[in-house]
């Protein structure tokens, strides 16, 4: 019984797949998804991801700092139960999680992936010539 159950879940299995890759292909029976679309929109997803790991890091150094907070005002009412390295600690955590985004773009930078900012850029205020011009 059990058999029967299983070969008629391939059976319909098959068919679904069969039936979806003749429903996804063009008129030259070409897949329209091919595996450089594929790649593309990996590598697509991945330039967006120091983005997400920056909002990440923000957001949960956030949370830290107000946790470390809390704890912090926890020792205050009750310093015998709560230990003040409890606070130091999450208020570390917290800084440390903020700092990770802007260390990150100073390495790309020092390296040469990443883009000048515009501190880096020194402008030319005035050539030779234009200063001798009355």
């Amino acid at each position: 019984m059990l058999k029967q159950k299983l070969n008629r879940l391939n059976a319909v299995t098959g068919a679904a797949f069969v039936m979806g890759t003749m429903s996804c292909s063009t008129a030259e029976a070409v897949p329209t998804n091919t595996f450089n679309h594929v790649a593309e929109n990996i590598l697509g997803g991945i330039n967006t991801l120091p983005g997400f790991l920056s909002a990440i890091s923000y957001m949960m150094g956030m949370l830290f700092s107000v946790l470390g907070i809390l704890k912090i005002k926890d020792h205050v009412e009750n310093p015998t139960q709560t230990h003040l390295k409890d606070g130091a600690i999450r208020l570390a955590v917290g800084g440390g999680l903020f700092m990770i985004p802007i260390i990150t773009e100073s390495m790309q930078t020092l390296i040469g992936t990443g883009t000048k900012t515009d501190a880096a850029i020194v402008s030319k205020i005035a050539t030779a010539s234009s200063l001798a011009t009355p």
